[in-house]
């Protein structure tokens, strides 16, 4: 573990709603050591490769990116524990992480969902919450476990949802306060000043994977 109170963590995440998240790690006073995203893909009309909006402000931002295409590759896990992190926070990373990850950090691996667990785990938490007629939805900031958005509860924050709201105004807001949480809870949890309490198991429904094919929200 890190001494002098400056601790070292690993990020994980990929997708806009992750990216205000990495922006408030770099502002506090802790190390970061890696970000890990996901691997460039294919997009637009001449399928050209794309980073993700998280390796792009890494980059701008000097810091190590990591793109495993999974942490079963040789080596992944091993190299994840060289860099030493005290915790691992994860923003829309896309991926559940194997129990060996979960054990590398003294302080786990910590999750930012945009929904109130127990209710919309799973992929698609805004969509769903949309869908549903939802007038509040909020985020959620747990220790993960190897279950599916089934971690303990360390924070959550309410929004509103407004009529006009779509998937995309809704993520914004959502990333906001996401990063918002993060920088208020983080300090508690990395003075052991919280004791998580476990999720109700009643009450949550699982999102399923929307795509555009199934039409925009």
């Amino acid at each position: 573990m890190s001494l002098g109170g400056v601790m070292r963590i690993v990020f994980m995440g990929a997708p806009e709603f992750s990216v205000p998240i990495l922006e408030r790690l770099l502002l506090g006073e802790h190390e970061l050591v890696a970000v890990y995203t996901q691997p460039d893909r294919p997009a637009g009309r001449g399928r050209a490769l794309a980073f993700s909006a998280v390796k792009k402000v890494a980059l701008e931002r000097g810091l190590k990116v990591l793109q495993p295409a999974s942490f079963k590759e040789p080596g992944a896990i091993e190299f994840l524990a060289r860099l030493r992190p005290d915790v691992i926070v994860v923003a829309a990373f896309g991926r559940i992480l194997a129990r060996e990850v979960l054990a590398i950090p003294p302080f786990g691996c910590i999750n930012l969902h945009p929904s109130l667990l127990p209710r919309h785990r799973g992929p698609s938490p805004v969509q769903g919450a949309i869908l549903a007629g939802d007038d509040w939805t909020g985020v959620t900031l747990m220790l993960m476990d190897e279950g599916v958005d089934s971690g303990a509860i360390l924070s959550q924050r309410r929004v509103a949802i407004e009529p006009e709201d779509t998937t995309e105004s809704l993520t914004k807001k959502l990333a906001q306060v996401a990063a918002q949480l993060l920088e208020e809870t983080l300090p508690l949890w990395l003075s052991h000043s919280l004791t998580p309490p476990p999720q109700a198991e009643e009450g949550a429904p699982y999102t399923q994977l929307f795509s555009k094919e199934k039409g925009e929200l």
